[in-house]
């Protein structure tokens, strides 16, 4: 959402800031507002880890108290997680318009709790922005009306342009790493459907290490904390080839994944990081909600089962890097203001 923020102030459009407080460490949270230089939160909710339904129905209730009060005439909500969820189901009841941002992601995979928020998401929205042509056909097949739907690329991209010269010049996660031109994978996993199964837990683990000791690389593996609690609940013993960290900041973790010889990941987000950045990537499911990554021969999916994971790797480091970027041209935050601007407001009845 950074270039939308960013976008805004250039406009001098009035905005307000809702901070649902879903990720509450502060490595995953307060560090991306003070790196981007990001405006403090008009609104910080502090909802926190709880079970689905208990963090969903909190935020809902917080979220509907905002907007009463602030009374916007848009509310913009972005990608799959239970704040879009939220923003989503108590935007949509009242009187202003509903923007989703990455509208049309499909995993068509149902046991996701994120394929559950994006097609709610979808489906109540006013304005579908669409970050491809794959996107928009998903829509129009699930029936929404096509004058709803734009497709203006991703503002990932645009975060990614923004930031890309600015991680190179403020980084040092490489000396704090204490890797000087050491090849190295970069690695994330953190769905619930990999890290709280410890069988695909170890079977992940153990294809990445077997990958990597292929290839002679170190493994960067930024550990989320739900994954290293389960790493604990386990008793997983992790490979030496896997090195874990902290996790990063973002401009650390932009670093990383745009000198890394190769990215094995479970995040969409990733995914689609790393087809622009034109690394080659691993995807560590069984789809994706990325399908474009797949068509332009940025990824593959490999699953979890140790030998397809040496099979993909293998495969991605073999192929040149030179495919197109499916995601767009870094100005899609500015088009989204420009065509929620030139459309009268509904008043929903």
């Amino acid at each position: 959402m950074a270039p939308l923020i960013r976008e805004c102030e250039q406009r001098d459009q009035p905005f307000v800031l809702i901070h649902t407080g879903q990720h509450y460490s502060d490595s995953l949270d307060s560090v991306f507002f003070d790196q981007l230089e990001l405006p403090t939160p008009d609104y910080h909710l502090g909802v926190g880890s709880a079970s689905h339904g208990e963090q969903t129905g909190t935020m809902v209730i917080q979220i509907e108290e905002v907007l009463l009060e602030v009374e916007p005439s848009v509310v913009f909500v972005q990608g799959d997680t239970n704040s879009v969820l939220a923003s989503a189901i108590a935007g949509s009841k009242l009187d202003c318009e509903l923007a989703h941002v990455e509208a049309g992601l499909r995993s068509f995979d149902r046991d996701m709790p994120e394929e559950t928020n994006r097609v709610v998401a979808d489906h109540v929205s006013d304005y579908l922005f669409a970050p491809t042509e794959q996107s928009r056909e998903y829509l129009l097949d699930e029936g929404r009306p096509e004058e709803d739907i734009y497709v203006t690329g991703n503002t990932v991209v645009d975060a990614l342009y923004q930031n890309r010269e600015l991680a190179r010049e403020k980084s040092d996660v490489f000396a704090e790493l204490d890797m000087v031109n050491e090849e190295y994978f970069l690695m994330t996993a953190h769905r619930a459907e990999n890290v709280d199964d410890e069988g695909r837990f170890r079977e992940l683990l153990s294809g990445v290490a077997k990958a990597a000791e292929t290839h002679g690389a170190t493994v960067i593996y930024p550990i989320h904390p739900r994954a290293r609690n389960q790493l604990d609940e386990f008793a997983i013993d992790v490979s030496e080839r896997i090195r874990l960290t902290e996790p990063q900041e973002y401009l650390d973790f932009l670093r990383l994944e745009a000198d890394a010889n190769l990215i094995l990941t479970d995040s969409g987000g990733v995914q689609e990081e790393a087809c622009v950045l034109r690394v080659p990537c691993v995807t560590l499911r069984d789809n994706t909600e990325r399908p474009e990554t797949l068509d332009v021969g940025a990824n593959r999916l490999s699953g979890t089962a140790p030998e397809s994971i040496q099979e993909e790797a293998r495969r991605m480091l073999s192929k040149p890097t030179e495919w197109a970027n499916p995601f767009g041209d870094g100005k899609a935050a500015a088009e989204m203001l420009d065509i929620v601007a030139k459309q009268p407001q509904q008043v929903k009845q």
